[in-house]
């Protein structure tokens, strides 16, 4: 009561019929507003999140080698393999290999041959071109890498899904439980983002664009390699299909010729760290230091990098039963109709990045960062039009969020595992 007069709340006064209306105004206006707003309207809100939660847990992190206690978020954002990138950005790379002394006998130490240069050198440019430190620079090339593989993602989702599903998928995507890593100082965005132009491109059969976006992101992340599988394969199902899908010789060539430039591509990291270096297998030899802590130093042999790592896990034997059965329930899942949904080179994609990781990765708390170029399988996921199944899946996204940030960022003594 003011003055003698009663003051009424308005939108108690409008009542719940009223504030119905208004929801459903929103929403009608959300709909009729143009695809890429409502796809970046999905990114912000899913980037509020994963900040309020990195947040959570800057405030939470002890002194560590990284940070001093309670670090801000461009600090938060930085460790962990944020710092190599820092190294590369400020240092470049060695030209010398560190060795060290294990029992007498001397192996490639970690380095930052680990890692490739597109993103590192990018976040340098922007650091040149602003004056901004490293961590707000890395920051803000992941988020924009980020909103811009959402947008791309829902592209390459929108040619085989309708519009309310096709959203879902971008809602997916963007509040998966690794997305925070979106927005920290790594090259996942980025090489998401060209993983996705690169499948819009075979898609859209614009094979000369795909090969400019592979070409990047052969020096963004390692895995481009399996690209040129695909186009092998792509090759083969288009020959087989050319009866009802013309597959003129200008293509075929087209084709073969990304492929082998596409492989060379992706195999030539590894070249450039012998040039360099003067050691043939300095870029081999480096990655292997990330695996010695579990099984020590040794070769690298195909394909016997997750036997090794199911033994360490649970040995005994019972780690080969486990990697067993998730590969045949990975193989049931491709074989299901919801992926059966998906384009057939999308799904070759899915295998042929799995048949990548199989070969060469050690399974260990990287493994589900290891997994996002995976992304396309989303879209699997946003088949069923059950709004239960729907809101159950995205609680369950930021619930690994939460999850992933406290076993795998968060740093709390002695973490042995790293993202």
């Amino acid at each position: 009561m003011a003055d003698g007069l009663i003051t009424r709340d308005p939108v108690a006064a409008a009542g719940p019929q009223s504030l119905r209306s208004r929801s459903a105004t929103v929403l009608g206006r959300l709909r009729a507003s143009p695809w890429w707003l409502r796809v970046l309207a999905i990114f912000v809100a899913s980037r509020l999140v994963s900040t309020a939660f990195l947040l959570i847990f800057a405030a939470m992190e002890p002194t560590t080698s990284w940070t001093v206690q309670h670090p801000d978020y461009g600090s938060f954002a930085r460790i962990w393999d944020g710092q190599w990138y820092y190294v590369i950005a400020t240092l470049g790379y060695p030209k010398t290999l560190p060795l060290v002394d294990v029992g007498g006998a001397l192996h490639v130490g970690q380095n930052a041959w680990a890692f490739l240069p597109v993103y590192p050198y990018l976040v340098k440019g922007f650091m040149l071109l602003t004056g901004a430190a490293f961590p707000a620079a890395g920051v803000f090339v992941s988020v924009v890498a980020a909103a811009g593989a959402a947008l791309v993602f829902h592209r390459l989702v929108s040619r085989f899904l309708p519009a309310g599903s096709a959203l879902f998928a971008v809602a997916l995507f963007c509040f998966a439980p690794l997305s925070p890593l979106m927005q920290v100082t790594y090259a996942e965005s980025l090489f998401l983002l060209l993983v996705a132009a690169s499948l819009l491109f075979l898609l859209q059969r614009r094979y000369w664009l795909m090969l400019a976006t592979a070409a990047v992101a052969s020096f963004t992340r390692p895995g481009m390699v399996a690209l040129a599988l695909v186009l092998v394969l792509h090759w083969a199902f288009r020959w087989w299909n050319r009866r009802t899908d013309p597959f003129p010789g200008r293509d075929r060539v087209v084709v073969i010729v990304v492929a082998v430039v596409t492989g060379v591509l992706g195999l030539a990291w590894p070249v450039v760290a012998w040039i360099a270096t003067g050691d043939r297998s300095a870029y081999t030899e480096t990655e292997l230091a990330w695996r010695a802590d579990y099984i020590g130093y040794g070769k690298l042999v195909p394909f016997t990098s997750w036997v090794q790592g199911a033994d360490w896990w649970f040995p005994g034997g019972s780690g080969v039963v486990f990697l067993a059965v998730a590969v045949v329930l990975f193989a049931l899942f491709l074989l299901s109709p919801w992926v059966r949904r998906l384009p057939v080179d999308l799904r070759l994609w899915s295998v042929a990045y799995a048949l990548y990781l199989l070969a060469v990765f050690f399974p260990q708390s990287s493994t589900f960062r290891v997994l996002m170029p995976l992304f396309p399988l989303l879209g699997a996921l946003a088949v069923p039009r059950s709004k239960v199944f729907r809101v159950a899946l995205l609680v369950l996204c930021v619930v690994g969020q939460w999850v992933w940030i406290y076993y795998c960022w968060w740093v709390n003594g002695a973490d042995w595992t790293p993202p």
